[in-house]
């Protein structure tokens, strides 16, 4: 044999060597190193999983009464695996059951195509789940539909009818809490990614609902459960051969909430006859919000926001033309943690905390005139009043803003003027700060506004996120607006180049404007109700909290949420005194006292603070009105607002008055604890009952709002409650 030959052979012996040490090595990574991988996979190529969602939980009001409920209703289901097993593919079933239904046939087969196959629909019409359960194609049908079905099963191969829960709003009192309580709706892309690649089998599935907002959102968890969960064993044709495990449902649990529903009716109805009466003067009123909390706890006994809707709308899926109009009536969000809005007057018990705590004297003489001009600038009183030389008290009472642009102005200068820094004092800044202003407040709603602070460090932030879009139009001279309006062009140019240059400096204007809560300052109802309660109990910060308690659907407490102090507010307690006493003047002889005539001051006093904030725009004012009662022994904060609603001593005052009304009972002069709309003339410390059957207790005592419940039945006494008062 050749030299060459001799070299082939080696080199094709390498070669045979080379593939089967390749051969064997892949065998060994097959078997031993990626077996268990491979017999999962193939093990779930023969293992299929079908979800039932458990019953949701319920949420109750402070007395045990559902404000959100399940009703049962009969649902059609139909079966498709069996219906493809029919000569036609089940077209003639289709048919029977649509003409015995009273729908269109194609109603019922677009809602058994699988979603993003061809010619589905977009969800929620096809099926998104999977396609080893009954489909459900109609609800709410009658009994004598179902027994129909039932009855001729050989003319509706594939077909039953079962009960469902359905989501429910009982509203009691006619209560409508839509912001509170929120909606559910089907769960997002972003949601099934969020969860990861987790096998979990009460993990989201794409035919789950979920809470979209309010309670339902922020406690979704808790109140959705865990669901029916079924393995199924299949073949490769995709039939079932065994049921291999099921999962019982867990149903999902209750919330015990703070809310009073007889209260919440009440207080909607108030912010409503606000907005209305701001419209009878000839005001815009467009929206609103109303909060009540208590001020020993921060627990939210009602909040409504104005405009709202029917939370019933959403049940079963809403219209795109009605999801237009809740968008077009501005309904969807909750203007009381979500809305922004300049406090105006109701923050000068902010500017009065800061000047008792940078030693300013509470009880001297301060000048307030008509106006103060500055440079070029003229800050001007509301509708122009002044009042001479007059006390601290006296300004609250009347709401000078003058003597608060004095006193701001002093502040201003001491802190250096147009010569301070970015580290110089800002009194007022830092006293909103430790009333909770500027910042999210906890509250357990989804999608709650943080607010600003009119301040040296919001004006830095403020110059630094817009300087490069402010010197680029200040080069460009909106040649737009130049078309059409030079002198406006040139207005914005020359604001611009100021604001390009030096747009961070904290100015004697922005001082001024601050220390009456106009500006930048931005608040929401709730943080104003904070910062009032806070006053009124003497300087605690309360996370303010809607629920209570979570419950088991057996009865059982799972979750107790006592109150949570988030800061206390170091203010001299002179200065806290001087402002409580101050407010109730506000209320027997200032910008207050129209609002209360003919109220019982004398047994319950109230101390109250108005507010008409300026917009700019050419917009009316907006009405607040900030109150807390008794003053002698603060137990409820009550806050108001209606944008483009006038002055708040006329349009939010009367509405807040017919608040306090309920609260304590006060009919025509007269106080009764008895015609309160609390059981028992107070909020319920002692958490109600849910029988182990998963039925709440009846509440008993007056305006009970359980059907069959008895006004005359004495009220509930709550004094061996465990929740100490502050």
């Amino acid at each position: 044999m050749s030299q060459r030959s001799n070299l082939r052979v080696i080199i094709l012996g390498v070669l045979i060597f080379s593939l089967l040490a390749t051969l064997l090595a892949r065998l060994y990574f097959l078997q031993m190193l990626s077996g268990d991988m491979y017999r999962a996979a193939a093990a779930s190529n023969t293992l299929r999983e079908v979800a039932s969602p458990a019953v949701r939980g319920l949420i109750l009001d402070q007395a045990g009464r559902p404000i959100v409920s399940n009703r049962t209703a009969l649902v059609v289901t139909v079966d498709r695996a069996i219906l493809q097993r029919e000569p036609d593919r089940g077209a003639a079933v289709i048919e029977r059951l649509a003409k015995e239904l009273s729908v269109p046939a194609e109603q019922i087969s677009d809602r058994l195509k699988t979603c993003g196959t061809e010619g589905a629909k977009p969800p929620p019409i096809c099926w998104n789940g999977s396609p080893y359960q009954p489909i459900p194609v109609l609800r709410d049908i009658t009994e004598d539909k179902a027994l129909f079905i039932m009855e001729n099963r050989t003319e509706f191969p594939g077909v039953a009818a079962r009960l469902e829960a359905i989501r429910t709003y009982p509203a009691p009192f006619a209560m409508n809490a839509a912001h509170l309580l929120g909606y559910l709706g089907p769960v997002t892309e972003e949601q099934l990614t969020a969860q990861g690649d987790t096998e979990s089998f009460d993990r989201l599935r794409r035919t789950d609902v979920v809470g979209r907002s309010g309670l339902e959102s922020t406690y979704d968890d808790v109140l959705r459960g865990k669901p029916l969960v079924t393995t199924l064993e299949v073949d490769t044709m995709g039939r079932v051969t065994a049921t291999l495990d099921q999962r019982p449902a867990v149903p999902g649990s209750y919330l015990i909430t703070s809310i009073d529903a007889r209260l919440q009716r009440v207080v909607e109805e108030s912010l409503l006859a606000a907005v209305q009466r701001a419209q009878a003067q000839g005001y815009p009123g467009d929206t609103g919000a109303a909060v009540v909390l208590d001020v020993r706890t921060g627990r939210i006994l009602a909040m409504a926001s104005y405009p709202s809707y029917d939370p019933e709308i959403w049940v079963g899926g809403v219209s795109s033309k009605q999801f237009k109009q809740l968008m077009d009536d501005k309904a969807l969000s909750s203007y009381a943690v979500q809305g922004l809005f300049a406090p105006g007057s109701t923050y000068k018990v902010i500017s009065t905390a800061a000047a008792g705590r940078e030693g300013f004297n509470l009880y001297g003489q301060y000048r307030c005139p008509t106006q103060l001009k500055l440079g070029s600038q003229v800050f001007r009183n509301f509708e122009s009043a002044g009042y001479g030389l007059i006390s601290l008290r006296r300004a609250l009472e009347v709401s000078c803003n003058t003597v608060f642009y004095g006193i701001a102005d002093k502040m201003w200068t001491d802190a250096g003027g147009n010569d301070a820094n970015k580290d110089s004092p800002d009194p007022i800044a830092e006293t909103a700060a430790m009333f909770g202003l500027g910042a999210k407040t906890g509250v357990d709603l989804p999608n709650e506004a943080g607010g600003r602070i009119a301040s040296r460090a919001f004006k830095l932030k403020n110059w630094e996120d817009k300087r490069d879009s402010w010197c680029a139009n200040a080069v460009a001279g909106y040649p737009d607006t130049r078309k059409t309006d030079p002198e406006l062009a040139d207005f914005f140019t020359a604001l611009d180049k100021e604001n390009c240059a030096d747009g961070f400096r904290w100015r004697e204007g922005d001082a001024l404007n601050a220390a009456i809560g106009q500006g930048d300052t931005a608040v929401t109802p709730l943080q104003m109700a904070m910062v009032y309660a806070a006053i009124a109990n003497g300087g605690t910060v309360y996370k303010p909290q809607v629920v209570k308690a979570v419950v088991g659907a057996d009865g059982q407490i799972i979750e107790r949420r006592e109150p949570e102090v988030l800061s206390k507010v170091d203010v001299p307690a002179s200065t806290m005194n001087f402002l409580q006493d101050s407010l109730q003047a506000v209320t027997r002889d200032g910008s207050g006292k129209f609002a209360f005539e003919g109220f019982p001051l004398d047994q319950i006093p109230v101390a109250s603070k108005t507010g008409s904030a300026q917009v700019s725009g050419g917009k009316v004012s907006t009405s607040w009105f900030a109150a807390y009662a008794p003053a002698n022994r603060p137990r409820y904060a009550v806050v108001m607002m209606v944008t483009q609603g006038g002055t708040g001593g006329r349009t939010s005052g009367p509405s807040v008055r017919t608040i306090f009304d309920a609260l304590f009972g006060v009919k025509g002069g007269t106080v009764n604890p008895q015609d309160s709309v609390l059981i028992g003339g107070q909020p319920m410390r002692r958490l109600p009952e849910v029988r182990p059957d998963g039925t709440p207790v009846a509440p008993t005592g007056k305006w009970s709002g359980v059907e069959g419940g008895a006004d005359s039945v004495e009220p509930v006494d709550n004094s061996t409650n465990e929740e100490p008062a502050a």
